[in-house]
């Protein structure tokens, strides 16, 4: 005792405090656990200490399970190392027919926010198989429904209405198993098809919903649009009689126009390869044809100019002149222009050789013979502006 008393008081305090911690340790609630409360309409199986997993691994346990009112509220906890989604659903799995169940967290953690410690799930957050008693109930309100007290109720006949569905059915198809078996296969290449054009077929929708996003864009302008279509189409049945009378005699004028094609066919094709070849000429010709169009009006204009209304006849203008200068000053040179400019060195003989080239070889002899005449032939195209037939 003695010796105890000789301890340092220190000593005591420090295994007081090591005491504590130890107890905390084994007594604290452990800090790597995350707690979640569920709401299930019934839970069937499930008992304190089922198991709690993601992806089918376990990574926690029930912890308690007690019924408030019309729903069950369970608790359970799950390893924090694990995480799960904020939006996450807890969801009853029955692993057999017979046998414990347990709580599946889903769906998997991919990023984003994590489910909160002490989260609560609500009914809509909750999901639980379907019991057999109730696959069973199911079942017989089925056969009910389809048995003599429901639709197969016999009627005045006798024969209720899902048998004579069923026997007309096998009557339709009696004999038909290979056609029906094609039916099949091609509905089957149908839906390949369209699986295999999925992203053609997506895109043309997607084609479809731009279009249908450009006409609700420009609602106006389509409304506007229908409501002219639809003036246009009052004003016709308005004026449907007069339409009629038109088409009417249009026909009778088609008929008319018939008539006359066909009992002037040969006509009708003369003159139009006249006016082809008339065509044709006036492409040829059609640098003169400028010409003609471009100086032609002023010739007109001209022509009207000089023309003289009074006396019927084209003003002109000589310019004598110089000409009766010429006949003062240089009558030898006046001669000689009014004989025709055969003028030699001398007056005399210029008025010889006038003499000789009228066809007399003196002033007072014969007449020689005069060369033969040159006849130009007529050209009766006017040079190639219409086509004459040979």
């Amino acid at each position: 005792m003695n010796r105890l008393r000789n301890l340092n008081p220190l000593l005591f305090g420090l295994l007081g405090l090591a005491l504590v911690a130890a107890l905390l340790v084994v007594f604290w609630p452990k800090a790597d656990q995350r707690y979640v409360t569920a709401e299930f309409p019934q839970t069937v199986s499930l008992y304190e200490g089922s198991d709690v997993k993601i992806l089918g691994v376990p990574v926690g346990s029930v912890d308690t399970v007690r019924p408030a009112g019309e729903k069950v509220v369970v608790t359970f906890h799950y390893d924090a190392q694990y995480k799960v989604p904020a939006d996450a659903k807890a969801v009853i799995i029955s692993p057999s027919v017979v046998g414990d169940r347990f709580i599946q967290l889903t769906p998997v953690w991919n990023g984003g926010a994590t489910l909160e410690d002490h989260a609560r799930l609500g009914l809509d957050r909750t999901a639980m198989p379907l019991e057999l008693d109730q696959i069973f109930a199911s079942v017989n309100q089925l056969a009910v429904a389809l048995g003599p007290e429901g639709v197969n109720k016999p009627d005045a006949t006798g024969v209720g209405a899902l048998t004579r569905l069923l026997d007309s059915t096998a009557r339709n198809f009696g004999g038909q198993g290979a056609q029906f078996n094609t039916t099949l296969k091609n509905l089957g290449k149908f839906t390949q098809t369209l699986s295999d054009n999925k992203d053609e077929l997506f895109g043309t929708l997607g084609e479809i919903e731009k279009f249908t996003k450009t006409l609700a864009d420009n609602d106006d302008v389509v409304r506007r649009f229908n409501d002219s279509l639809a003036g246009g189409a009052d004003l016709l049945a308005g004026e449907r009689q007069e339409l009629a009378a038109v088409l009417e005699n249009l026909g009778v004028a088609m008929r008319a126009v018939r008539g006359f094609v066909r009992d002037n066919r040969e006509l009708l094709g003369s003159n139009i390869a006249d006016l082809n070849r008339l065509s044709k000429i006036l492409v040829k010709r059609r640098t003169q044809l400028d010409e003609i169009l471009t100086t032609a009006p002023v010739a007109l204009n001209n022509l009207y100019i000089a023309g003289d209304a009074g006396s019927r006849s084209l003003s002109t203008r000589a310019n004598l002149a110089p000409t009766f200068d010429k006949l003062q000053s240089d009558p030898t040179t006046l001669l000689c222009y009014v004989l025709g400019s055969y003028c030699t060195d001398t007056p005399l003989g210029g008025v010889l050789d006038a003499l000789g080239a009228a066809g007399r070889t003196s002033p007072f002899g014969a007449a020689r013979a005069r060369p033969d005449r040159v006849v130009e032939p007529i050209d009766r195209s006017l040079a190639g502006l219409v086509e004459v037939q040979r």
